[in-house]
């Protein structure tokens, strides 16, 4: 009463019906109880046809053996004799079948010994000539099931009404029903044994097809556990669970690789955080030590102190927004893309570039391009080049910006690039030894990769033929703004 109580509150106060009893159960047990539905009404409807035809057999053969059956005329005779009281049951020869006279009224005259079978409708549309034959099973009045074939007779026989006669012969079922009944037996048995054999196949076959289920379901539950991303699932042939498989081992991989450089990433802040903020502590310490003891510091140290600590400060702020742009959602479809004027974002870019380096000359060469990005984050990308062109070029260098036909070229005469350090300009944090003593984070040119990346589009750094570096961007679009959206 309680267990059908409990059940009843969970299922929202009604009782669970059998699909829901079904949905409850294991998947290993639905799979097995299925099968065995599927095959005992296999097996179920196979032996309901068998039985069906073998009845249908049986009783036509029986049909062919009635209508083959000849009624000598003096048996006719005789039988008419013994229903008119003119010869006694002693002097009727007996015969296998049950022969009766058949009136156009119902009226039958069954042969003696024999149980008499009521006429039928079918009977008597014989005798009154409406029919040429009929067969059909009914019972005698002592209950047997017997199969009746009347027709005609072809002689003057009448009854005392002077009405026609037709002649019926008959035998029992059992000749039919018997063997029907022996192999709807030997069919029940059959279908049991075969229906026991498909519930243990399916429980065998369900559990050996859901063994690599049951592996994927404790790694997954090993990984929730212990949060070890190393645990692997073997996947063997093409089918969905080898499939099921190798999706859970990329998944598990990505995941790994996803915090590997998650933990890199905090380990490389950290690293580069300590440099600027040990600096800056020093320098405040400084300060704060000349006021507790009164020792002045000399106004040029002093100011030079000041323009450290806010150098440094600048510095702490820069990588801290580069570490908020790199933190940013990078899957398609979290970033507000838009259509952008390439042309316009290099100007904006040119115009700060310009005021970081007031010695330096900036030639620009625009060719209008409209790319799909976001406008933050590929404004962000275009400054970080110039700004990185600013940084390396000597006092009163030049800086050629070109953009045309989608592709945004930055020339500086800097120092350059080895050969051996462009491989790894765009990984975060990487910076050139010849550079550590400059400002930055090591972090502009990953931006620049990652955005380029996510506009559909790449960035590549290489040597200039007379020395200097070419930053080169390339980004799909068109020179035209594609046509407005009409609204709603």
């Amino acid at each position: 009463m309680s267990d059908r109580a409990g059940t009843t509150a969970r299922n929202g106060g009604r009782p669970w019906g059998p699909l829901e009893r079904l949905r409850r159960l294991p998947l290993r047990s639905r799979l097995a109880l299925l099968t065995t539905v599927a095959v005992a009404f296999a097996v179920a409807l196979s032996a309901a046809a068998c039985w069906l035809i073998t009845r249908d057999r049986l009783t036509g053969q029986l049909d062919e053996q009635l209508r083959n059956v000849e009624v000598q005329p003096s048996s006719v005779q005789a039988l008419s004799a013994y229903c008119n009281n003119a010869l006694d049951a002693v002097n009727f020869q007996p015969t296998p079948y049950t022969i009766q006279l058949v009136s156009a009224g119902g009226y039958v005259c069954t042969a003696p010994y024999k149980s008499p079978i009521p006429a039928q409708r079918a009977d008597t549309a014989v005798a009154a000539g409406r029919t040429n034959a009929a067969v059909h099973t009914t019972r005698a009045r002592d209950g047997a099931e017997m199969r009746v074939w009347t027709e005609p007779y072809g002689g003057a026989l009448t009854d005392a009404n002077g009405n026609r006669l037709a002649i019926s012969v008959a035998v029992p079922m059992k000749q039919v029903t018997d063997p029907l009944n022996q192999l709807a037996v030997v069919l029940l048995i059959v279908a049991g044994v075969g229906v026991l054999g498909a519930a243990t196949a399916g429980l065998w076959v369900a559990r050996a097809g859901l063994r690599p289920v049951d592996r994927l379901t404790d790694a997954v539950e090993h990984v929730a556990r212990t949060e070890d991303l190393t645990i692997r699932i073997p996947a063997e042939g093409d089918d969905e669970i080898a499939r099921l498989s190798r999706s859970f081992n990329a998944m598990t991989a990505a995941l790994a690789a996803s915090r590997d450089l998650q933990q890199q990433l905090i380990a490389d802040a950290g690293h580069e955080l300590r440099t600027p903020l040990t600096s800056l502590r020093t320098n405040i310490d400084l300060l704060v030590r000349s006021e507790r003891s009164g020792r002045a510091i000399p106004t040029a140290d002093k100011e030079a102190l000041l323009t450290s600590v806010k150098a440094q400060m600048g510095e702490l702020a820069a990588l801290i927004g580069d570490l908020q742009e790199l933190s940013r959602p990078s899957a398609p479809g979290q970033s507000a893309v838009d259509v952008v004027a390439l042309h316009d974002i290099v100007g904006t870019a040119l115009e700060r570039a310009r005021l970081r380096g007031p010695s330096l000359t900036l030639t620009a060469s625009t060719d209008p391009w409209y790319v799909r990005a976001e406008p933050a984050a590929l404004e962000r990308a275009v400054v970080n080049l110039l700004d990185n062109a600013v940084k390396f070029s000597p006092p009163g260098g030049t800086i050629e910006v070109r953009l045309s036909g989608g592709e945004l070229t930055v020339r500086d005469h800097g120092p350059g690039i080895p050969q051996d350090e462009l491989p790894h300009v765009f990984e975060r944090f990487w910076r050139s030894p010849s550079a550590r003593s400059l400002p930055g984070s090591g972090l502009g040119l990953s931006i620049v990769a990652r955005t380029a990346e996510q506009a559909g589009g790449t960035v590549r750094l290489r040597s200039a033929d007379s020395g200097g570096t070419e930053a080169i961007l390339t980004l799909p679009g068109a020179p035209t703004p594609p046509p407005a959206m009409p609204n709603g």
